[in-house]
């Protein structure tokens, strides 16, 4: 083989790599994992959400910007012939916020007031992306005789953003950060 066109193979390859790069790294939430177990008649959600921040989204939470996260759970009951009825739907939210003077990240779970403080951004992001032994629901709610599917998903609650940003927001495909529905068998 030539030489010139053994360099052009390499240089096409190594473009075809950074762009799969790219792709990976692109912004946006992924539901990697999510299971139930049943303990004491409650079921429990365990799950591991990824969180990718656009730049815009970055510069905003450096610049005093807070972001919340909407953690959206669902059981659905499942229908052989119409669609899926959903039987029960929570959501937990999730403030992220950068302290400049402390150069802290702080989570703050807005349903339990629960806040923890951390000195860097993936650490902050980790912490909300391990979910553990969560209490969904209670098994006494569910039909024996039906067969239930859980969902999750997160998103970026663009609501909670202040309004002029919220404006701008709702027009940019940067801030529509969002995962697809993970599904799994009750």
């Amino acid at each position: 083989m030539p030489a010139r066109m053994l360099t052009g193979m390499r240089w096409l390859a190594l473009l075809a790599t950074l762009l799969m790069a790219s792709i990976a790294w692109a912004a946006g939430f992924d539901v990697i994992s999510a299971s139930t177990r049943l303990e004491g008649g409650v079921y429990r959600l365990n799950a591991q959400i990824q969180y990718r921040f656009s730049e815009a989204a970055r510069d905003a939470l450096q610049n005093g910007v807070p972001l919340t996260i909407a953690l959206e759970m669902e059981v659905r009951r499942r229908r052989p012939w119409v669609w899926d009825e959903t039987v029960y739907a929570l959501e937990q939210h999730f403030r992220l916020e950068y302290h400049t003077l402390s150069r802290q990240y702080l989570v703050r779970n807005l349903n339990s007031g629960e806040r923890r403080a951390f000195p860097t951004r993936e650490g902050a992001l980790q912490h909300m992306g391990q979910i553990t032994d969560f209490p969904m629901l209670d098994k006494g709610l569910l039909d024996p005789n039906e067969r239930y599917e859980g969902a999750l998903r997160a998103r970026l609650d663009i609501d909670a953003l202040p309004t002029p940003l919220r404006l701008f927001a709702y027009i940019s495909d940067d801030w529509r950060l969002a995962s697809e529905w993970r599904t799994w068998r009750l």
